[in-house]
């Protein structure tokens, strides 16, 4: 009897490992989804970056990378009213590294240029993650 109570206690324990390194490969797999874009592609974060985003498939947690010139631009989360007023509310915390990176939450996450008359330039993006 002892010994058929120590082998069932090691297939527990086996099961416990197999569901474990399960956990992990998938956990691995749903971060290894997750992409990177560089917003503006080889341009860069530009003015008329606000057509980037077509033809493309996001999804919350894929990271969007804005490379600019911090000394002529910088990089505001904003709501969909900042958007399109082009104003950042009091407060708001500027990106300002020249290689700012965001990851994305589901639904639309909206960004500008705070730069005096970039955003009404066209210097603003919104990007839908599924």
């Amino acid at each position: 009897m002892a010994a058929q109570g120590r082998g069932s206690a090691a297939r527990g324990n086996a099961a416990a490992v197999v569901a474990m390194v399960l956990l992990c490969v998938l956990l691995h797999g749903e971060l290894a989804e997750s992409a990177v874009y560089t917003v503006g592609d080889r341009g860069g974060w530009s003015f008329n970056s606000g057509s980037w985003p077509r033809g493309k498939r996001f999804r919350a947690g894929d990271v969007l990378v804005f490379k600019y010139s911090p000394k002529a631009h910088n990089v505001v989360p904003v709501s969909a009213a900042g958007y399109s007023s082009c104003s950042a509310p009091r407060g708001a915390r500027a990106l300002t590294s020249g290689n700012d990176r965001v990851t994305l939450k589901r639904g639309v996450n909206y960004f500008i240029c705070s730069f005096p008359g970039h955003c009404q330039a066209g210097m603003k993006v919104a990007v839908t993650a599924a």
